[in-house]
């Protein structure tokens, strides 16, 4: 793992002699980048400058959390750190933050309070304070924050920028020192959505889902009535205004009682949920709790005070608020978001530090129940305040309402500036034009679906084409749960599998998540002859995707070839015996039990093999499978190794017992058959790999006739088809 050449921590300052701090905690010189180095093509954030709140780790850097006897250095980047280094960004530094991410004013650090980027007399919001104004002032072009209260939203607001936070559980927080672990989201500063976007494209797991429908022409979207006292004059008066930019935007505004939404916003501090926030730092509070700053020492130590019949009450009323507030959005015409003030009010550092208990509590009114109840929030800036500094408004929505929530943001943001020449941060930039938003590359986007493959579809096997063609793209690979077998098809042209479901008794099999553009569906559906078809299939990481199974009464006579893991592996490795002697192959040849069975990834025997379908090789010699590329053996269970009586051996036309007498000939018609794959005549390149593979089997004749090879070669191992 690289670690920068040089970093410069900064002191902690004496809060008597500096009431203003650091937006930095540890400087990088040079930026850190990606090792090895990723090109401009492969780089969408090529050369972007990253600020990183430092309770995120980067690898040798220490991470200090705000509280000096906690620093400790990582050896890995976080997730997130990670990925946005392969996707080219460069890392400038570690910034200032709220002690232990706790706070949402940006005071509470031994480096001093953090300044508004526009008036240094305010705060800059926090807990993500220093990433906001590094932003803001035009030192880092992104940051990243945390957002469990907050955090990556009202700093935002306060310093004229964008903060994202996305659905909760979209984006990997490995790496990241929690504050509460339930709610905790990484966030994204920018200068803009667009720039936001880039880098959550970026940061999504593969796994994460989002709704991909486009916003309709009209968006209806919730609005409160702001009744709370605590929301300040400006405030209301910016919030009016941003209302009107919506309506422009030609927004159907509902109102809504936002009662319920303030009731689950209390109980994040006021409950016993805050004993996530003892739980995160349990080992280093308990041994030298003085090394934490008030308050974040009294907020921690009541977390310790909690007990568990407690904190099972609060989990119980809050999984009955997610059930109830999210019928908010159900029905085919339901508000696509609900806008709020970022914050209710922006106070000056003397304000927060005269009550900071108080003050912080009311910062949280419009944000502390977002990552309660799972959902999505965009901060966005809406206007100047008559004195002169920033407001904005949030824009939330369902879980996985990521992608609308950015473009309704973008809409409002640009019509905001139009409306009040926002420009970007607190650089005097005009703010760039808006430019069309891209789609996470590991998921279907608008317009597709997910589609699972686990055969002949697979890249570089014979119907790989039939994807391609509808202009299908691979998002990636992984494996299903472990429920189902793959059988070895008899007879199928091209060979093809089938998979099976089979719950408490399957296997892990690897499968190709495809992106299909729904208007092809029909025709490829067209294509799957029987017994084959498309279901849901669960995968390995919990999600379900649409994908190819079989009709269980189809694999009753076909081999069982789960301990391969896949087809894949199957045709390349499983048709020869891996490490097989001299002994075997005498075994094999003299008609022996070795003739019955294939070998494992690992060596071990699999029963029922004899009589398969020979990857390459159709009745009459007729084929269409390509030679892929080699993969690794795959790791099999033990249990799954073990040998298990299987199915009488299947007869399969095309090889039969009796070897055809010339071979020569043989070798003939098995290349020259397949120069044409389903009527369609190949391209030069897909010519040679289709000719390699039936040199292939061509040498599998050789081998059944116990001929010579050319000198030079090495004996064939022994073939269990």
């Amino acid at each position: 793992m690289p670690t920068p050449a040089s970093q410069t921590r900064l002191p902690p300052l004496d809060p008597t002699q500096a009431r203003t701090g650091y937006a930095y905690i540890t400087l990088i010189e040079p930026p850190l980048a990606a090792d090895p180095p990723v090109t401009p093509a492969d780089a969408p954030l090529a050369g972007k400058r990253l600020a990183v709140k430092d309770n995120i780790d980067v690898a040798g850097v220490p991470t200090t959390c705000a509280c000096p006897d906690y620093a400790y250095t990582p050896a890995h980047h976080a997730d997130a750190v990670a990925r946005l280094l392969e996707a080219g960004a460069v890392v400038v530094g570690k910034t200032n933050l709220d002690q232990f991410a706790c706070g949402l004013n940006g005071t509470r650090s031994p480096w001093g309070a953090v300044a508004n980027a526009f008036d240094v007399r305010h705060v800059s919001g926090g807990s993500s304070s220093g990433s906001a104004v590094a932003v803001a002032l035009g030192e880092a072009d992104l940051a990243f924050g945390t957002d469990t209260a907050g955090s990556g939203r009202v700093p935002a607001a306060f310093n004229n920028l964008v903060g994202f936070k996305p659905t909760v559980g979209a984006v990997s927080t490995r790496g990241v020192v929690p504050a509460s672990a339930s709610f905790d989201c990484v966030s994204v500063f920018a200068p803009t959505v667009a720039d936001a976007w880039d880098a959550m494209c970026a940061l999504y797991d593969a796994d994460a889902r989002l709704d991909a429908r486009p916003l309709p022409a009209a968006p209806r979207v919730y609005v409160p009535e702001l009744l709370d006292p605590t929301v300040c004059e400006a405030s209301r008066a910016g919030f009016a205004d941003a209302l009107s930019t919506l309506a422009g935007l030609g927004c159907e505004l509902q109102p809504l009682d936002d009662a319920p939404l303030a009731e689950v916003a209390g109980w994040l501090y006021e409950t016993a949920l805050v004993a996530e926030r003892y739980e995160a730092i349990r080992d280093f509070f308990d041994r030298q709790s003085e090394s934490v700053m008030e308050p974040v020492r009294g907020i921690v130590a009541r977390g310790r005070e909690q007990s568990a019949a407690d904190l099972l009450e609060v989990q119980a009323k809050l999984a009955e608020a997610r059930t109830r507030l999210n019928k908010l959005w159900d029905g085919a015409d339901a508000p696509v978001a609900l806008a709020v003030p970022s914050a209710p009010f922006l106070p000056t550092i003397d304000q927060m530090l005269a009550d900071p208990v108080e003050q912080n509590r009311r910062l949280g009114r419009y944000t502390n129940f977002v990552n309660l109840l799972g959902w999505a929030a965009v901060a966005v800036p809406a206007s100047i305040r008559a004195d002169g500094l920033p407001f904005g408004i949030t824009l939330i929505g369902p879980a996985g309402a990521d992608a609308r929530l950015a473009e309704l943001a973008q809409r409002f943001h640009h019509a905001a500036d139009a409306r009040h020449a926002l420009g970007v941060g607190a650089t005097g930039r005009t703010l760039p034009q808006a430019r069309p938003l891209g789609w996470p590359a590991g998921m279907p986007g608008r317009g597709e679906i997910a589609l699972a493959v686990v055969g002949a579809h697979l890249t570089g096997l014979p119907l790989n084409w039939q994807l391609v063609e509808r202009g299908a793209r691979l998002l990636r690979t992984t494996r299903t749960a472990p429920h189902y077998r793959l059988h070895a098809l008899p007879g199928t042209v091209p060979p093809k599998p089938g998979l099976v479901r089979v719950p408490g008794a399957g296997a892990e099999i690897e499968v190709e998540v495809w992106a299909l553009p729904e208007a092809t569906v029909g025709s490829f559906l067209a294509l799957i002859p029987a017994p084959l078809g498309l279901g849901t299939l669960a995968l390995e990481d919990g999600s379900t995707v649409h994908g190819f199974l079989c009709e269980a009464h189809a694999v009753a006579a076909a081999p069982d070839i789960s301990v391969w893991g896949g087809w894949r592996a199957w045709i390349e490795g499983g048709k020869l015996l891996p490490g097989d002697t001299a002994g075997t192959q005498r075994e094999a040849e003299a008609g022996g039990d070795a003739a019955t069975a294939s070998a494992g990834p690992d060596g071990a025997a699999v029963a029922g093999l004899a009589g398969a379908v020979v990857p390459g090789l159709a009745t009459g010699g007729q084929s269409a499978d390509a030679a892929p590329a080699p993969v690794a053996a795959v790791p099999v269970a033990d249990e799954l190794a073990t040998p298990a009586a299987g199915p009488a051996p299947v007869p399969v036309p095309g090889l039969a017992p009796a070897v055809p007498d010339a071979t020569a000939t043989a070798r003939a018609n098995a290349v020259s058959a397949g120069l044409m794959l389903n009527g369609f005549i190949l391209g030069a390149e897909a010519e040679a790999r289709v000719r390699a593979q039936f040199e292939l089997i061509a040498r599998l004749y050789d081998t059944l006739e116990d001929e010579p090879l050319d000198p030079g070669d090495e004996p064939a191992p022994v073939y269990r088809p």
